[in-house]
């Protein structure tokens, strides 16, 4: 549970989305299975949300802001369904169930 609501640091720190988990997945990998493998899913959620936004980023960069037109309304809808996964993420592993995200590019095997 603590891996999915680490990455919730990015809201208060830059890139603390992805360092959240990261360091939840480090510390505990080896001492629980779970953890390594929840862990694991939290970094590649993360990892794949922080992609998104980078390209929506340089689009609108690109375009000289006239793609902000596009980028800026799939940006808000890439952050709400983020905070939906990751609270949907740390409530089903509170239970013990394991959660895959959808959508995810699987880079940390």
């Amino acid at each position: 549970m603590f891996a999915h609501l680490a990455s919730l640091v990015g809201l208060i720190i830059p890139l603390g989305n992805i360092v959240g988990p990261l360091v939840v997945w480090l510390i505990k990998k080896d001492e629980m299975a779970f953890v390594d493998d929840q862990g694991k899913e939290a970094l590649n959620f993360n990892i794949t949300v922080g992609l998104i936004g980078l390209a929506l980023f340089l689009l609108t960069i690109i375009t000289f802001g006239i793609g902000a037109i596009l980028t800026a309304p799939l940006g808000v809808v890439l952050a709400i369904a983020w905070i939906a996964f990751t609270i949907i993420a740390a409530i089903k592993a509170n239970e013990g169930q394991s959660y895959r995200y959808p959508f995810t590019l699987r880079l940390v095997k």
